[in-house]
């Protein structure tokens, strides 16, 4: 049987992440439309950040759901 709490624990980071899934290369792209804004690198900076944090989310999530349903 899966611990609850490690298993809620996972479950929030896995939802943490899906807003971030789809931000990230929403600041992306928006960044790559206005490539003679000075603001050009700056944006396509903090979107690659928020593209790295949302894979960083799922990683931890799916390990810690994996850890939970194998009590490790």
């Amino acid at each position: 049987m899966a611990n609850k709490k490690v298993l809620n624990r996972g479950i929030r980071y896995l939802a943490m992440a899906l807003p971030l899934l789809f931000i990230g290369p929403v600041i992306i792209h928006s960044s790559f439309k206005n490539q003679n804004n000075p603001m050009f690198y700056p944006v396509l900076g903090f979107g690659i950040v928020v593209c790295l944090t949302a894979m960083w989310f799922m990683f931890l999530g799916l390990r810690t759901v994996t850890n939970s349903i194998f009590d490790k």
